[in-house]
């Protein structure tokens, strides 16, 4: 059999049900969505005793070479931000080569904690998970929990190492030299006095976790749902993308498993637009509440955007793969009147051209793609060549920390404010009711 991954999901799936299973032989893990993590092999000391030799990791494409070739019998997907017509594509490729397709799910793959978990997941990758997983964990920690926040696996580089990760600080991610990306996801939290984990073996992770938290609070990646198995569980839909909570994968899965559902930047959207959104959530999940929310924008120095040409720098997998056109950045140049906001494809280098080839839905924004020395200095060489008074930078880290610019970074910061339905405060007291046994046992 063969596992369609893109670094993250498909590790997991192994770990928790084919690694040790002699019913089935991985011959290959498939990689796609993120560039330049295929050629890699998944180490012998992670793959177990069954893989002496780990197991390799190929391009996507070479999926049906590698059916015909070795006789595959099963494609398991395991990979997110998909719409059904690409599930379809690929549920055609496996079959139209002679292989079985399938999919795992939840009860599968999510690992039971003894700790409480609220998990906080996704419609589509950009919904803004992150803003409202920062809210709800300022509320646990007035409350007087010790809150640990447990990554998405981002397993780019070195999967040996990187089986059980634990960043207490900013010089953590400087000295293990972390993907843009995964800074993104990792800084905000930090800057907040929070420890971060995440790795590629979970069940290590989780009993990491287990050992120095009180509470688990799981941020999704993408729109997957949770690895580790949710207490409680909230979905962020996005205002701007509607019609996804009911044609993404598996952003779709988790709106129908939510306790609560959150449709965010409903201040951008049409309250006609907000309101199919809700009897489309409540077609599919009567049971789950919904509340609504405003994504509030702000940044540092307003004076370097009004007026001016600036040029809008967008986290990577929300305006790539996560299908949206723009961000926060974008939403900022205009909100704080910027002069022209300059296109930046007729500058592009190296990853960043690719990225608009891959991406034409792409508007006016520079991905902050950066998964390798030679892609940061795409990045880099590409916003030093771009005519702009600024960079409007809409991700959540210091773009400063990783690459030399010959114009002033303005950052965005982004947050959630709940404006209908249950508040986070709600959320959060819903959450501790149903934890509560867990509570308990821990404090014993």
């Amino acid at each position: 059999m063969v596992v369609m991954g893109a670094g993250g999901r498909d590790f997991h799936n192994f770990n928790v049900f084919f690694r040790n299973n002699y019913d089935y032989n991985v011959i290959a893990f498939t990689a796609t969505q993120i560039p330049g993590i295929e050629g890699r092999r998944y180490p012998a000391s992670l793959a177990g005793p069954l893989y002496p030799n780990g197991i390799p990791i190929i391009p996507e494409q070479d999926l049906p070479k590698v059916i015909e070739k070795y006789g595959v019998d099963l494609v398991v997907l395991s990979y997110s931000d998909l719409t059904y017509g690409e599930v379809g594509s690929k549920i055609s490729i496996a079959l139209s080569s002679g292989a079985s397709f399938m999919i795992l799910g939840p009860r599968d793959t999510m690992i039971p904690a003894s700790k409480p978990v609220i998990a906080v997941t996704a419609v589509k990758t950009g919904a803004g998970k992150s803003s409202l997983s920062r809210a709800i964990i300022k509320e646990l920690i007035s409350r007087g929990f010790n809150v640990a926040p447990v990554r998405h696996p981002m397993a780019y580089k070195d999967l040996e190492k990187m089986a059980v990760q634990r960043f207490s600080s900013i010089e953590d991610l400087d000295r293990l030299e972390v993907t843009v990306e995964e800074r993104e996801e990792y800084e905000h939290y930090i800057r907040m006095g929070l420890t971060v984990y995440a790795g590629v073996d979970y069940g290590k992770v989780l009993s990491l976790v287990e050992r120095e938290a009180d509470i688990i609070l799981w941020d999704g990646g993408n729109n997957d749902w949770p690895f580790i198995q949710p207490d409680y569980m909230v979905t962020v839909a996005d205002a701007m993308r509607p019609g996804m909570e009911v044609s993404a994968f598996p952003g779709e899965v988790n709106v129908r498993m939510a306790d609560v559902v959150v449709i965010n930047k409903a201040d951008q959207a049409d309250k006609s637009t907000v309101d199919e959104m809700k009897q489309r959530i409540k077609s599919i999940n009567p049971h789950a509440k919904i509340s609504i929310a405003r994504s509030v924008v702000t940044v540092d120095d307003p004076k370097l955007i009004e007026g001016k040409r600036v040029v809008v720098v967008e986290d990577s997998p929300t305006v790539t793969h996560g299908g949206a056109p723009y961000g926060a950045g974008m939403v900022a140049a205009k909100m704080y009147r910027a002069k022209e906001i300059i296109d930046p494809r007729p500058y592009a280098k190296g990853i960043i051209l690719d990225m608009y080839k891959e991406y034409p839905h792409m508007d006016r924004i520079v991905p902050s793609t950066g998964y390798t020395e030679d892609q940061v200095r795409d990045l880099e060489e590409t916003l030093n060549a771009i005519p702009a008074d600024a960079i409007v930078s809409g991700t959540p880290i210091d773009l400063s920390r990783i690459i030399h610019v010959n114009k002033p970074i303005v950052r965005v910061r982004y947050d959630v404010e709940i404006i209908e339905g249950p508040s986070v405060e709600d959320i959060v007291d819903s959450f501790l009711e149903r934890a509560s046994y867990k509570i308990r046992q821990s404090h014993k």
